[in-house]
């Protein structure tokens, strides 16, 4: 919106005696200085709405009634204390912060617009859910199979628009593997579908599983949203692309904008999750937030780096499908159920073997550095 204003702006003073003294307003055509903005909007926003959202949320009795897992596992009795009653949802702070400020600073193209419609239809699923396990409406919230079948749609509608948008076919049909200039598949159309499915389907539920203590999901977010922020800016330049052999695509330049605001939202967010965390984003936060990174993945064209940069994300549901595959299976073949880890997630692992919680959430947001340092190495090394 901003820029648009400026560009009218200008376009207004043209030749007049206003010119000179409004031709700063040319910097709101750099997308490093609208990236700047968003983010700093973003991050002013979420401390400015912050207590608002938390005093409604208590308001309306949105906490979080629930015994903690390492309670339950017989550590740290004092989270219990901390933890119980503290409200959730807090991911209508981080959302509406991010897509203000998105929509503020970035221009409208089709990336974006798909960006914000895909965080818009998680959050509303998200808090659909967590509503549900308020309220007591539903058992556990809502089902798997409401969650897979609103994500899955979700993907496949991004999907089949971008395949038939004229120019942006090949993010589709082109399937594209970090460390490699060329493609590995083309014109695999289905395959390249059920990719785009699969990313935004499993870093919606990878983020939602991280989401375990306080700071880890949002604080592991924002340093994903660095490395994106720089993928999305070298995907978006054309020069720079083809320097270093990477899809070129024409507008993602100004997801940049928005991967800033969700740096801004997500920092902003942070200030009242770190321990003792006042709110919790729950699954209103980060089903978005997942589904939001797998969009961008999606939309530049690496798809899989972001198996890469979130890895934190992927261990943490790699745990629980290793955990819950080995359970079944020795429970079939030995009658007896055996686990691979003391607890799943992996988050809860290692404060069974004894971490306190913010050992936990420090030492995984220096694994989410090293892994998104891993996944900017894929820019150079093809």
């Amino acid at each position: 919106m901003l820029y648009y204003l400026s560009q009218w702006i200008l376009e207004q003073a043209a030749g007049g005696p206003w010119a000179e003294s409004l031709s700063p307003l040319r910097l709101f055509r750099y997308i490093t200085v609208r990236s700047a903005g968003a983010a700093t909007t973003a991050l002013l926003l979420s401390w400015w709405l912050g207590p608002h959202v938390i005093h409604w949320l208590k308001q309306l009795k949105f906490g979080q009634e629930y015994q903690d897992r390492a309670h339950a596992a017989g550590q740290f009795d004092t989270r219990v204390i901390e933890k119980k009653g503290t409200p959730t949802m807090g991911g209508i702070l981080i959302i509406a912060a991010l897509n203000l400020s998105a929509l503020l600073w970035a221009q409208w193209n089709e990336l974006v617009l798909l960006t914000l419609l895909s965080t818009a239809v998680l959050c509303g699923l998200g808090f659909y859910d967590d509503y549900a396990k308020i309220t007591r409406q539903a058992s556990g919230g809502a089902s798997s199979w409401v969650k897979i079948t609103v994500q899955t749609a979700l993907g496949l509608f991004i999907g089949t628009y971008l395949w038939m948008l004229p120019g942006s076919s090949n993010l589709v049909t082109d399937v594209m593997l970090p460390f490699s200039k060329d493609p590995v598949f083309a014109g695999a159309g289905l395959l390249g579908l059920a990719v785009i499915v699969f990313t935004v389907v499993g870093s919606s539920n990878a983020v939602n599983l991280t989401d375990g203590l306080d700071g880890l999901a949002i604080g592991c977010t924002v340093i994903v949203s660095f490395v994106f922020l720089v993928l999305t800016y070298v995907a978006g330049n054309f020069r720079i692309a083809e320097y270093l052999q990477v899809s070129y695509v024409a507008g993602a330049g100004e997801l940049s904008v928005f991967c800033a605001a969700m740096i801004g939202a997500g920092l902003g967010f942070l200030w009242f999750n770190c321990h003792p965390a006042q709110v919790f984003m729950g699954d209103t936060g980060s089903l978005a937030l997942g589904g939001g990174l797998g969009v961008i993945a999606v939309l530049i064209h690496q798809p899989f780096v972001l198996v890469i940069a979130g890895g934190v994300f992927v261990l943490e549901a790699g745990s629980v499908l290793l955990q819950t595959s080995w359970f079944k299976y020795t429970r079939i073949r030995y009658g007896t159920g055996q686990r691979i880890f003391l607890m799943a997630p992996l988050h809860h692992h290692f404060e069974k073997k004894g971490w306190y919680e913010s050992q936990v959430v420090m030492r995984f947001y220096i694994l989410s550095i090293l892994f998104g340092v891993v996944a900017l190495t894929t820019l150079k090394l093809r």
